[in-house]
Formats: structure tokens, sequence, C-alpha cells
């Protein structure tokens, strides 16, 4: 039975693209451990939705996992205010953990 990466990525090639497939396709990579190309496919997904708060989350972790910091700050801060926007606290909740260890990371003062 092929991986899933390799079904994922068929489907991408038969012509099919859409947000949960590049959702998918970015987890699969992150799960790899190639956290440049899962945040490649997962700007995509958000291009796609940007109400997809579960691919800003992705992606501000591929991002941080590259150590582009200001780009996954910046990921992380747009997908609060869509999960917020949602309702999905959680999400909301779990992206602004994150989105502080980058501020301290960085220097910058926490936004509250």
């Amino acid at each position: 039975m092929p991986e899933p990466l390799e079904n994922f990525l068929a489907m991408l090639a038969s012509g099919r693209d859409n947000a949960l497939l590049r959702f998918s396709l970015g987890n699969e990579y992150l799960k790899q451990g190639n956290a440049s190309s899962a945040a490649e496919h997962l700007r995509r997904a958000v291009e796609f939705d940007p109400k997809y708060s579960a691919a800003w989350k992705l992606l501000g972790k591929a991002l941080t996992d590259t150590e582009a910091w200001n780009e996954a700050l910046a990921a992380y801060q747009q997908g609060i205010a869509v999960a917020e926007g949602r309702g999905d606290k959680q999400a909301a909740k779990e992206m602004t953990v994150f989105a502080r260890r980058i501020e301290k990371r960085l220097g910058l003062k926490s936004s509250d």
C-alpha cells in the first residue's frame, strides 16, 4: 500500500487541488521532517481557504521548524484572528501560546 504522501501527490498530479489536499500534504511533509515542503503546501492551503484555522496553525509550526520566526509569528497571528472569528477557542489559545514563545525569542513585547 502506498504511503499517504504518495497518494496525496498523485491526487495533486491528477489535477485535484484544494485546501484540504494541501493541508494533508503539509501535514505529511511535517511528519517526515520536511518543514520547508510542508510550509509550501500549507501556504497554498490558506490561499485556497483563508479561514482554515488548522492550516494556519500547521503553517506556523512548519515555519517555526524552519526557523522563519517572523513568518511563523505572522502565520500564528493570522490564525488566531481566523480561529477567534470562527469561535474556535482551543485553536486560538494554542496559537497564542506559540506566538508568545516566538515573540519572546525575538525579544518582542507580548501584545497583551
